[in-house]
């Protein structure tokens, strides 16, 4: 039997793929593919693995964050909401949508690199709990628009502790040499804390991290706490000010493939909690409030995207390219990062995958690919074809080259689905257009 990778994919009566208990085929019939398709309980569940484990490891202050990035839409924020969840927006779409969705501000994280002044002034008149501020230029602008709205600020301060987890040099962001935050390393870090202090409108709480993505072993997150924690300990000494607060970002990975690693994520954050309290008695620094942000591990085992087969071409002595009617629009990762993905034929999974396949799109363009040498059942024109984990950074990073629109999300729930967000039609293509 064919590995589906996760306990919400199942093969039902009939010899369909299913997700949450809904037919993969007659949801293909019914929304037209492409088609973005999430499991509603999936992401539930990992919401609740993720709170539980940090309020029983970290104490009852501790809070996850859904890193909205890997999958922002409106009904997206409402779930987070209701699992108690705060979130992480970075940018002013993020934001406008959080808020159009009626997430509590205050849960509100904004991260950014380069955040204009539009975007701190509408975070600011929309009462954003916590800016993440990255460097010296945002502090100053931070300070002074706050200072214009009579406001003390809550912020972090992003720091970059040097971590180097052996990802992919594009999704790896604790480097030393980072487009984000101040090093330690250089002293810049030092230096960003006591003008944080300095600033009067500035209400400095902590410190944030984050080293990277698709991280298995915990062994790269203890290493950056003890950075983090040190820096705490030579903060206090430095400028008699102590960190209350320690945001460790995400970045704990998930299989997309059979041959990847599964991650305890509930054990992860056990004993990611039990080496940070024995790093902090080290350095004689009090435990401080410690946030989460997941972002790929709350949504991508959830999600799958359903194609229809278009053509099936053999070149002999070369390669077979099964052509879908989606891609690199709907999914930039395999361009992008060289990413691996399972794939199935939705009517007839169980079958044996006895070909080895180029998973084409339809864009006229060459790296157009969703995978390379993929195992796939023998494809036929009109079948569907399912890839799997694709709930984080494919609807969130989907465009309209070739002019294609952006397919639309369904979201399953006790085997019903749901339109959450429409497939964009032609129409809307040229809405913007004069």
């Amino acid at each position: 039997m064919m590995n589906l990778l996760y306990d919400h994919l199942a093969v039902n009566q009939k010899g369909h793929l299913t997700i949450g208990g809904a037919d993969t085929v007659d949801l293909a019939g019914t929304f037209g593919t492409p088609l973005y398709v999430m499991d509603e309980a999936a992401v539930r569940t990992m919401c609740r693995t993720y709170r539980q484990a940090a309020l029983a490891n970290f104490g009852p202050d501790a809070l996850p964050l859904y890193a909205s990035k890997a999958l922002c839409f409106t009904e997206m924020y409402r779930i987070a909401a209701e699992e108690g969840m705060g979130v992480d927006c970075v940018s002013g779409g993020e934001l406008y949508t959080a808020r159009h969705a009626g997430f509590p501000a205050e849960r509100i994280y904004f991260h950014g690199n380069n955040k204009t002044d539009r975007d701190i002034v509408d975070a600011l008149d929309m009462g954003v709990g916590t800016f993440v501020v990255d460097n010296t230029d945002e502090l100053y602008a931070l300070d002074r628009l706050a200072g214009e709205r009579n406001i003390r600020q809550r912020i972090l301060l992003r720091i970059t502790p040097g971590i180097d987890p052996h990802t992919h040099k594009a999704i790896s962001t604790g480097r030393v040499d980072s487009k984000f935050g101040s090093p330690i390393a250089t002293g810049q870090a030092l230096d960003i804390v006591r003008l944080a202090l300095s600033l009067p409108h500035i209400n400095l709480h902590g410190f944030h991290c984050h080293i990277g993505s698709q991280i298995f072993d915990i062994d790269p997150f203890v290493d950056a706490a003890r950075i983090m924690v040190d820096f705490i300990a030579t903060v206090r000494d430095e400028t008699g000010f102590t960190a209350s607060e320690l945001n460790l970002g995400g970045g704990l990975g998930v299989p997309y493939t059979e041959f990847d690693r599964k991650v305890d994520y509930a054990a992860a954050i056990r004993d990611m909690a039990t080496a940070i309290r024995t790093i902090c008695e080290e350095r004689k620094v009090g435990m401080p409030r410690i946030i989460l942000e997941p972002g790929r591990s709350l949504v991508a085992a959830a999600g799958i995207t359903l194609y229809t087969v278009g053509s099936v071409k053999t070149i002999p002595g070369f390669r077979t390219y099964v052509s879908v009617d989606g891609g690199m629009p709907d999914n930039p990762r395999y361009a992008l990062y060289q990413s691996q993905y399972t794939a199935l034929i939705a009517n007839r999974p169980d079958a044996p995958r006895t070909e080895r396949v180029t998973l084409a799109g339809r864009c006229c363009e060459s790296g157009d690919l969703v995978g390379e040498d993929m195992p796939l059942q023998q494809a036929s024109r009109g079948d569907i074809l399912a890839v799997l984990t694709t709930g984080a950074y494919n609807y969130s990073m989907a465009s309209n080259y070739n002019r294609i629109p952006r397919p639309a999300v369904v979201l399953v729930k006790d085997g019903t689905p749901r339109l959450a967000v429409r497939r964009e039609s032609y129409e809307d293509l040229v809405r913007n257009d004069l």
